[in-house]
């Protein structure tokens, strides 16, 4: 029961951000959102900062494991790029969009928060290192990516694009398919012949001094 409990209270106040926002979620809000006792609030995490904290991170969990299976399945960039644009639309459909800005929000004045938020994110950026490693191995610009530095890249790529189309949808639809377009070129410089992508690779290396 306590356990379900916790979960009742995570889910709440993942729930209130998106319908209330950060500035009116409270232990009153999340608790009668949650259908609880607004003193199990404390009872389980002492305080709102720490259930929003846990909430954070449970939040990320289970958006994560919900596409771990699909991100198993990336074949190259493009893919993954691809992937990226239908999880968005997958993400902002279901409110979780919402929740990150309002997370986003209230981490600029809370550090409790912000470190909460980030590690969220990690979750995320450990999922796309993975597969970025897996699917950059063989082609000619892998050995001159930093898969941890482009992982997070891309995080706070889609990050500022879920947030910038709340002002700007049509500006933010051209920057996700100016990101695309960055797999394409990937994946038309990996169908070159192995003389061609042997060339590529040295002028790469002059260019960054190897």
């Amino acid at each position: 029961m306590s356990e379900a409990t916790r979960v009742k209270l995570l889910e709440g106040a993942l729930r209130t951000l998106v319908e209330q926002g950060i500035a009116k979620t409270s232990a009153r809000s999340i608790a009668t959102t949650a259908g609880v006792n607004q003193a199990l609030v404390f009872y389980h995490f002492g305080s709102v900062d720490e259930l929003l904290a846990a909430a954070c991170r449970y939040g990320a969990e289970q958006r994560v494991a919900r596409h771990r299976e699909r991100l198993a399945a990336v074949t190259s960039l493009s893919e993954l790029l691809a992937f990226g644009r239908e999880m968005h639309e997958e993400e902002r459909a279901a409110g979780h969009v919402a929740v990150l800005g309002q997370l986003l929000a209230g981490a600029q004045t809370q550090p409790r928060l912000a470190a909460a938020t980030a590690a969220g994110l990690e979750l995320w950026i450990d999922e796309v290192e993975g597969v970025l490693r897996r699917v950059l191995v063989d082609s000619p610009v892998g050995e001159f990516v930093d898969a941890r530095g482009l992982a997070r890249a891309v995080a706070a790529s889609f990050v500022g694009l879920e947030l910038y189309e709340g002002v700007d949808p049509v500006g933010a639809g051209v920057a996700l398919g100016a990101l695309e377009q960055l797999g394409v070129l990937v994946a038309a410089l990996e169908g070159l012949g192995s003389v061609a992508q042997r060339a590529v690779r040295h002028q790469l290396r002059k260019a960054v001094g190897r």
